[in-house]
C-alpha cells in the first residue's frame, strides 16, 4: 500500500465515492479511499435509493436538483458504471393541513431549479390508477425522479475514480487519524500508515471513533432502520412511481417488476453498528402491510418477499454535517446524513472536491451544512415544514 497520499477518503459509501471520483476528475493525482469492508457495504447498500426532489429547505433542494443530471446522463457525466436508474416520477402526497406548506415549497424549490409543481387527485389517478387518493387534495410531482440501484452507484463512481488514477482499497480500516500541532499528518491503517495533510470522514456509523479522538463529538446517533419488500398482486409488471405519503407517513418505490419497498417511521432505535439484528420484526411487518394497503388498495395481503433492517447515522438535526472542520486543519466531514442524501451524493460529491481543492464549493453553497452550525445555534430547519412530528428522511 501507498505511504503517503495527497488526500484520504474514509468510507466508501456513496458519498466517499463520488467525492473520490470528483477529486481525480479534477486532477488530483494521489488520491486514497479507503473501506472498511467493501464498497456500498454500509448505509449505502441497504439505502431505499429514491432520487427525488422533494424537500422543506432549498440548501437539499439545491443539492438534489445538481444531482438528478448524474442519473440522468450517467455516461456522460461519470462514464464508468451503471447506477440502473428508473425515471418513475415521484409523488409527494399532501395532507389538507399541509397544502399551504407544499405549495410554499415547491414555489421554492422550483426556484432552485427542481422541475416540479402542484397536481390534483384527478391528475394522480391519470398517472397511477392503483393509488387510493380520496384523502389526498394534492401533490407535488417530480417527473424526473425515480429511484436507483445503491450498490451499482457506489461501484459506478469507484469504478470511475479508479479509471482516472486513484486509489480503491477496499478491506482496510482506520483505526486513527493522525494529527500534530492540531493538524492532520496521516492515518493509521489496518495496513500500515498514510501520510496525509488531508482527510475526508464519510465512514457513517464509524465516525465518531475516529473523531471523538480528536476531541469532535457531533452527537452522532447510529440508527436501526427496517424496510420491507411486498409482492404485488398483477400478472402485468406494471411499476408505480415514487411515493412519499404524508397521511400515512410511509415512502414507497417499485422494486423489480412485481414488487414495492416499503418503510414506514416507526422503531427507529439507536444500536451498535457492529452488531444489531438485520431483519426485520413482526410489529413492523404487519404495521407497514397496513398502511401499504390503505394507499393502494390492490396490495390487501400481498405476501412479504423480504426486507432487511440497516444502521444509518442521525445528526442532530436530521441533516448531514459537510465541509471543513476548522479545529482540525486539514480535516473535512460528509457524516451523520440522516438517510437521507444518496440522491444528492454527486452534488456533494463535486462540492467537497472543490471545497478541498479550492477552499470553497462552487456547485452549491454548502455553507448551511457546516459542521460549526451547531455551536452557532444555526441547525438546518425549514420554513415550510411538514406536520410529521418525529418524521426524518431516512432512506427515502
Amino acid at each position: 500500500m501507498a505511504t503517503s497520499a495527497d488526500i484520504v477518503v474514509i468510507g466508501g459509501g456513496v458519498n466517499g465515492t463520488s467525492t473520490a471520483f470528483h477529486l481525480a476528475k479534477a486532477g488530483v493525482k494521489n488520491v486514497t479511499l479507503l473501506e472498511r469492508s467493501f464498497i456500498g457495504a454500509g448505509a449505502t447498500g441497504k439505502s431505499g435509493a429514491l432520487v427525488r426532489q422533494h424537500y422543506t429547505n432549498p440548501h437539499d433542494g439545491e443539492l438534489a436538483a445538481k444531482s438528478m443530471p448524474y442519473f440522468l446522463n450517467w455516461s456522460d457525466l461519470v462514464g464508468v458504471g451503471d447506477p440502473r436508474y428508473v425515471k418513475s416520477g415521484m409523488l409527494r402526497l399532501s395532507q389538507p393541513s399541509e397544502i399551504d406548506r407544499l405549495e410554499a415549497n415547491v414555489e421554492m424549490l422550483q426556484g432552485v431549479g427542481v422541475n416540479t409543481w402542484i397536481i390534483g387527485p384527478d391528475d394522480i389517478r391519470e398517472i397511477d390508477d392503483r393509488f387510493r387518493v380520496n384523502d389526498i387534495p394534492a401533490a407535488a410531482w417530480e417527473p424526473d425522479s425515480g429511484f436507483a440501484e445503491p450498490s451499482a452507484t457506489a461501484f459506478g463512481f469507484a469504478d470511475a475514480a479508479a479509471s482516472l488514477g486513484a486509489t480503491i482499497r477496499s478491506g482496510v480500516a482506520v483505526t486513527k487519524i493522525q494529527t500534530e500541532g492540531g493538524r492532520i499528518v496521516g492515518v493509521e491503517t489496518t495496513d500500515g500508515v498514510i501520510a496525509t495533510e488531508k482527510v475526508l470522514v464519510a465512514a457513517g456509523a464509524w465516525a465518531p471513533g475516529l473523531l471523538e479522538p480528536l476531541g469532535l463529538n457531533f452527537k452522532l446517533k447510529p440508527t436501526r432502520v427496517q424496510i420491507c419488500v411486498f409482492r404485488r398482486p398483477e400478472t402485468v409488471p406494471r411499476p408505480h412511481p415514487v411515493v412519499i405519503d404524508g397521511v400515512n407517513i410511509m415512502w414507497m418505490r417499485s422494486e423489480g417488476e412485481f414488487s414495492s419497498l416499503v418503510g414506514i417511521e416507526i422503531e427507529h432505535k439507536i444500536v451498535d453498528p457492529e452488531h444489531f439484528d438485520e431483519g426485520l420484526s413482526e410489529n413492523f411487518i404487519s404495521e407497514t402491510g397496513k398502511v401499504l394497503q390503505a394507499r393502494m388498495p390492490i396490495m390487501k395481503d400481498a405476501p412479504l418477499r423480504g426486507g432487511w433492517s440497516g444502521v444509518l447515522t442521525m445528526s442532530e438535526d436530521a441533516h448531514i454535517i459537510l465541509g471543513e472542520e476548522k479545529r482540525v486543519p486539514g480535516l473535512y466531514l460528509a457524516i451523520g446524513d440522516s438517510g437521507t442524501n444518496f440522491k444528492t451524493a454527486p452534488a456533494i460529491g463535486a462540492c467537497l472536491a472543490e471545497t478541498m481543492m479550492t477552499g470553497k464549493a462552487t456547485t452549491v453553497d454548502i455553507t448551511a451544512f457546516r459542521p460549526s452550525r451547531f455551536e452557532e445555534g444555526q441547525p438546518i430547519i425549514g420554513k415550510h415544514e411538514y406536520g410529521e412530528e418525529g418524521v426524518t428522511d431516512v432512506w427515502r
